[in-house]
């Protein structure tokens, strides 16, 4: 059987099938063998895991999954790619391969089919124009998940570990922290895929948290107050959440609730962590 991670079987496959990647598609196959141990790695999967992979491409890294994992689903949306996942797979019987896009499928299914319900592990090469909303969408819709370990672009894996107080600080950290703890892995430079992409990925983890590390009575409404506050960034708090058409808070409310806690009233929303922002919820919800 050949192994994709080395560039000479990936190329020979595609010239196989006659396969063209898709812009639409954010299509970057990882072609380093040691980046792909990595991930394995760090996502820790063993012979009892129930794996989910996102976006399988040609079967690069479904081939470890297999191998590391007792079961392993891959949801990829590319139709052109299913014969050729059906051809680099045909050695493994713990695998199935979904069409479809992982947006719209019902992965509480999955989990519940495949796992018993119990937490399930996640790794993918995400297509970078969408990271956000998959990883959001495993969190929101209360996904029994146990880790998320992506490939993503730097940029966004630096936005979802750092605090606040720093530029890269903003409403994706804290909606990540809010469920799980982050972890970069590794950086990986773009010679590690084929089509090389224009900037730098890297591999983070993503830990979910037994329990929230805050307590909030409305999440929703606090991640609408973190949105507001940070749709201007170098507004002051109060006239962030003021001029949000979907918060109707007035200045002096803000100002009370920020003074209520011993914050200044020109505070900027990127100074507050996620205990404050959840505090100055709970304050402004009652109001």
């Amino acid at each position: 059987m050949a192994y994709l991670g080395n560039p000479q079987e990936t190329i020979a496959v595609l010239q196989k099938y006659g396969f063209n990647f898709q812009k639409k598609f954010g299509q970057n196959f990882l072609i380093d063998t040691h980046v792909l141990e990595k991930i394995i790695d760090a996502a820790e999967i063993g012979p009892d895991d129930f794996v989910l992979e996102i976006g399988p491409g040609i079967g690069t890294m479904t081939q470890y999954l297999c191998e590391a994992a007792r079961e392993v689903v891959a949801v990829e949306i590319d139709q052109k790619l299913i014969p050729i996942l059906a051809d680099t797979l045909s050695a493994y019987n713990n695998v199935t391969v979904i069409n479809d896009d992982i947006l719209k499928v019902d992965l509480n299914a999955i989990a519940a089919e495949k796992n018993g319900g119990k937490p399930i592990k996640v790794v993918a090469n995400l297509p970078y124009y969408i990271t956000t909303p998959i990883i959001m969408g495993l969190f929101e819709k209360e996904v029994p998940v146990e880790s998320i370990t992506v490939m993503v672009q730097k940029e966004v894996a630096d936005r979802m570990q750092v605090g606040p107080g720093t530029k890269d600080y903003g409403a994706l950290s804290l909606a990540v922290q809010f469920y799980a703890e982050p972890y970069i892995v590794a950086n990986v430079p773009p010679n590690c895929f084929m089509p090389r992409p224009a900037v730098g990925s890297a591999v983070i983890r993503l830990t979910k948290y037994p329990e929230r590390p805050v307590q909030v009575k409305d999440s929703k409404f606090m991640f609408r107050l973190i949105r507001a506050s940070f749709n201007q960034r170098r507004k002051t708090l109060q006239n962030g959440l003021h001029n949000s058409s979907e918060l109707q808070i007035s200045k002096e409310k803000v100002v009370q609730a920020l003074e209520s806690m011993g914050l200044p009233a020109t505070v900027r929303g990127e100074k507050l962590s996620l205990e404050e922002f959840a505090r100055l919820s709970d304050i402004l919800c009652e109001e």
